[in-house]
């Protein structure tokens, strides 16, 4: 993929417009709009753009409480780890599972109806994990930036 200053424009747009027509992407980025599908279909075919989401407002759908939750293991090992990932692999309450460094070993975004639900997530599902030691909860109040697509 060739890094520059058009493929960044086009990314740039995608990220806030993933819809967007062929042709107005052409007309923001200064492109014809058959030099900026080939450039798009390059960043596709290597692997830069993985796919198109749609932004989902989580409170029209009832779902408008969001942690962040950080979890430790009480095992280090691959094999605990395997384990605690598989354990979450089908759990629709967490959308995003980081494996990260520092104070404990994994980082979850966890979405619910409402702190009732959370609680019970809380409880019954990590609760319930046996290789996990501690949990530490950071209510979302406020999403004043959020450029995830």
């Amino acid at each position: 993929m060739k890094k520059d200053k058009i493929n960044d424009r086009i990314l740039q747009e995608l990220r806030s417009h993933g819809r967007l027509a062929n042709a107005e992407l052409a007309e923001r980025v200064g492109l014809s709009p058959s030099a900026c599908l080939r450039r798009v279909q390059e960043l596709e075919k290597s692997g830069v753009i993985t796919g198109y989401r749609a932004t989902i407002d989580n409170h029209a759908l009832g779902q408008g409480f969001i942690a962040y939750v950080g979890v430790g293991l009480n095992d280090h090992s691959t094999e605990a780890q395997q384990a605690f990932e598989q354990a979450l692999a089908d759990v629709k309450e967490v959308v995003e599972c980081h494996n990260v460094t520092g104070a404990f070993e994994y980082l979850l975004r966890v979405e619910t109806a409402d702190i009732k639900t959370y609680k019970a997530f809380h409880a019954d599902v990590l609760g319930a994990i046996a290789q996990v030691h501690t949990i530490t909860t950071h209510i979302v109040m406020e999403s004043p930036k959020d450029e995830r697509a």
